[in-house]
């Protein structure tokens, strides 16, 4: 058996009490043979059921028993026949033994593989466990689970069990149900096996794992606490993104007689000279160059290697903070998991002491990483204690990645309080939100939550792998509608908001909202008609989205003028002050002089990076108030000026960043059409003949 090969069988429950679950119980089953033959296409499946009224498995033909068990496929590799199988499940009319069904399961891994294969042999069952099993004939059930979880761990096997547990009727005995969690628990305690209980379809599809990725460490060494105490740690991904497939090239010039034919597509890539386009330019030749301003500045390999930094592989701590100093937001990319490692029980006590004391004291570690050696970045992340509940599953610590200043985004708001009285929620309307946010509670006590991430599966790439699977039966096969179960994962779920009308409706008739008619027309000229100190109640209520501006504004010290030290923080003070529509103008002529001023007294240039910046804050700003022609005909003005005064390379850097006149498209009052703005510095650039220098002949 290859490593990476698994042999899984399907034990699946058709009984009559679950004939309500097996249209998921089809769904999931046949996406996951759909997965494998993507990832995994050696893989073997083999399919028993149990509740049907037939028997049919080789056991009962040997021993007899095993009574309701067949066997609907044998061991084979995953093909598309056996997703059509899956999607077509028989429905069964009797209660089965899912005991008998699990041995069925286990003689037909053990016949083909002996004893000797300790390969990825794996059983998945799929139960309500409902209904009770046959009694041993010697001992007690207890027992007889127990020997045939040794029977498991002996031929090396797990066991995935998926216990569907929805809202039943009076007649659902509570007793025997309550029986077989115990013997199943008996397989989760003595064997390497998982069981989870679901209540909804969406969980269902979410609790067997259809794409099996093996574990691989991304770093295996010393947590370094001190220069004298260090810790043997592996580091695992805890969680990752899944990714669609990757999309290979396909040719289909190959003959087709050719049957060994790979109908690979390979890129070479060519790079020829801009003055002679015939001539091939060779790798010793070519370099890589860095924009700097209006310049390209040309880096080597080799010098691009002598200012990498190059730190040694290494896990540093360099100290502790209080976790409540550590917000949710964050946390960057993917979760690790530092366990100890394998085998080494000096380094399990110590992280589990480490793990426990971090609790207990509510700290977590600040560390310093270098998962590679060579690896040209270094990390810094927060360990957060991780302490099991189960027995024979040691401590650990999730690690997950900080920013540094670079990566933060801030955003600032005014706050709530500050607004006027007319702005704060009424109690009738801070009931009503309050209702409206319990109503879609998502974890109802006495209920499974809705949408744990354990559970849900991906809709987009679920829907993806359907399509996939069509398409493979006909190529002109057209995108299936979102499924009904994956629909409820992207929408609000309709029983819940019929449950909750009258929620929703004391909700919508406390927030009740009104087309605001004046707001269509642009700020500055609704400031025009009607100056912000108007005592027209109806209007200051028609207005409001002014009034939570000037409100934001209030205790910020008024900017009447850009000055040299912050000029663009001054230029959108002015812009965002509404007391009077003068301080737009105001700001916008401010800010021209100041560009104006910064490219006729540039140097070679360096002024022009920071005309550039305040160039675009002024165009931002005139798309937002709505004052187009005055930045056209800024920039017509200024580009000309710059031919005029052959200062023709801010021109260039105007075109290379694409800086041009503003658009109807981005602003309904401009009078700029869209080619227009986009071949306007095309039409300033003028055309030079070179000049020919003269030779000087020898003397």
């Amino acid at each position: 058996m290859a490593r990476n090969r698994e042999i899984l069988v399907l034990v699946l429950d058709v009984g009559p009490s679950m004939h309500s679950t097996l249209p998921e119980v089809e769904k999931v089953c046949s996406m996951l043979v759909e997965k494998k033959l993507i990832y995994s296409k050696y893989d073997e499946v083999g399919i028993v059921l149990f509740g049907t009224k037939e028997t049919k498995n080789e056991l009962t033909e040997e021993v007899g028993g095993y009574q309701h068990v067949v066997v609907l496929q044998n061991m084979k590799v995953v093909d598309g026949d056996l997703v059509d199988v899956l999607k077509r499940l028989p429905r069964g009319t009797v209660s089965g033994d899912f005991l008998d069904a699990i041995i069925v399961g286990m003689d037909m891994l053990i016949k083909k593989f002996g004893e000797t294969e300790k390969g990825k042999k794996r059983l998945c069952l799929i139960t309500d466990a409902l209904f009770p099993i046959k009694e041993p004939y010697e001992g007690t059930k207890e027992d007889q689970v127990t020997a045939i979880a040794q029977q498991m761990t002996k031929h090396g096997m797990r066991m995935d069990s998926v216990v569907v547990r929805r809202r039943f009727g009076r007649d659902a005995d509570e007793k025997m149900m309550d029986e077989n969690d115990v013997l199943l628990n008996i397989f989760s305690e003595k064997t390497n096996a998982k069981m989870v209980y679901v209540e909804s379809p969406t969980s269902l599809l979410g609790a067997i794992r259809t794409r099996s990725i093996s574990p691989v460490t991304i770093y295996r060494g010393d947590l370094e606490i001190s220069s004298v105490i260090k810790i043997k740690v592996w580091v695992y991904k805890k969680t990752s993104e899944e990714k669609f497939p990757t999309l290979k090239r396909y040719s289909d010039k190959a003959p087709s007689t050719d049957k060994f034919a790979t109908h690979e597509v390979k890129v070479d890539y060519e790079y020829k000279s801009a003055e002679d386009t015939s001539k091939v330019v060779p790798p010793e030749h070519r370099i890589k160059g860095y924009r700097y301003g209006p310049q390209v500045i040309p880096i080597s390999t080799a010098e691009w290697d002598a200012v990498k930094f190059k730190p040694e592989k290494s896990v540093k701590l360099l100290g502790f903070t209080n976790a409540s100093n550590i917000m949710r937001h964050y946390f960057m990319k993917d979760v690790n998991v530092f366990i100890a490692e394998p085998g080494n029980k000096r380094a399990i006590v110590a992280v589990s002491a480490l793990a426990r004391a971090m609790k207990e004291m509510d700290k977590v570690a600040i560390v310093r990483c270098v998962w590679r050696q060579g690896q040209g970045s270094v990390v810094v992340g927060v360990l957060t204690p991780n302490i099991s509940e189960k027995n024979g599953i040691a401590d650990s610590l999730y690690f997950n990645v900080l920013p540094f200043a670079e990566d933060v985004r801030e955003f600032q708001f005014p706050s709530f309080s500050n607004f006027p009285a007319l702005m704060q929620p009424s109690e009738e309307q801070q009931e009503a939100a309050d209702e409206f946010v319990k109503m879609l509670d998502l974890a109802p006590s006495g209920r499974e939550e809705i949408l744990q991430p354990d559970f849900t599966p991906n809709p987009v790439l679920e829907r993806f792998y359907r399509h996939l699977e069509l398409k493979s039966k006909d190529p002109a096969a057209a995108v299936p509608p979102l499924d009904a179960t994956l629909q409820k994962i992207t929408e609000p779920d309709p029983d819940l908001l019929s449950q909750n009308k009258s929620a929703i409706g004391t909700f919508h008739r406390r927030f009740e909202l009104k087309e605001n008619p004046k707001l269509k027309k642009p700020r500055r000229l609704y400031l025009r008609e009607k100056r912000s100190g108007s005592s027209d109640k109806e209007d200051n209520e028609e207005i409001s989205a002014q009034i939570v501006v000037s409100a934001a504004n209030t205790s910020v010290v008024k900017v009447e003028k850009i000055g040299d030290s912050t000029p663009l923080q001054d230029f959108e003070a002015m812009m965002s002050r509404r007391d009077s529509p003068e301080w737009i103008n105001k700001a916008i002529n401010g800010m021209k002089n100041k560009i104006f001023d910064l490219v006729e007294n540039s140097y070679d240039g360096d002024n022009y990076p920071k005309a550039l910046k305040y160039l675009l804050a002024l165009r931002k700003g005139c798309i937002i108030e709505q004052e187009p022609t005055q930045f056209n005909d800024f920039l017509r003005h200024l580009c000309k000026f710059c031919l005029e005064k052959n200062l023709h390379s801010f021109c260039e850097l105007l075109a290379f960043e694409r800086l041009s006149l503003i658009s109807k498209k981005e602003a309904a009052d401009s009078e700029v059409a869209d080619d227009e703005a986009r071949s306007f510095l095309v039409k300033m650039e003028p055309k030079f003949e070179p000049k020919m220098e003269p030779k000087l002949e020898q003397i």
